[in-house]
């Protein structure tokens, strides 16, 4: 069997594919556990489920404006009530802020117009977060 030359359209698109996988990978998404730091023995048994969650309100108050919708800091301030609601010291805090500021960077270092391959993290990150939300406070609730 021959193999075909890959036409340069086709490079192309393995090329502009290329990044924003490695960007999705390194931020968890096609293996979670990579992205998660263990948490202390002090921490609730929610911790790793929040943190991701952080993570995932600061793509979401990058992506979503991105492309095209009106959310303004609705995700940031969704951040703020976690923090207002769970985190009562300043290392705690901190860790939250950095796991916020990790999915902001990780996309806005990528992005600088919507893609497809952005929307489609913007969904898995929606359906992921909600299923966060749910299951913590389904498990959880005080």
């Amino acid at each position: 069997m021959t193999r075909r030359p890959r036409s340069a359209s086709g490079s192309k698109r393995l090329r502009a594919l290329a990044l924003p996988l490695a960007v999705l990978l390194l931020a968890g998404l096609g293996h979670p556990a990579l992205a998660q730091v263990p948490p202390r023995t002090d921490d609730p048994p929610y911790e790793a489920d929040l943190m991701r969650l952080s993570e995932i309100l600061g793509a979401l108050h990058y992506l979503r404006p991105l492309c095209g919708s009106p959310d303004g800091s609705v995700w940031r301030d969704q951040m703020e009530a976690l923090l207002e609601a769970e985190v009562q010291d300043d290392e705690r805090r901190r860790r939250f802020i950095e796991r916020f500021n990790q999915g902001y960077r990780g996309f806005s270092s990528v992005y600088l117009k919507c893609t497809p391959a952005a929307e489609a993290a913007l969904a898995r990150y929606i359906e992921e977060g909600s299923a966060l939300t749910r299951n913590v406070t389904t498990r959880y609730n005080r």
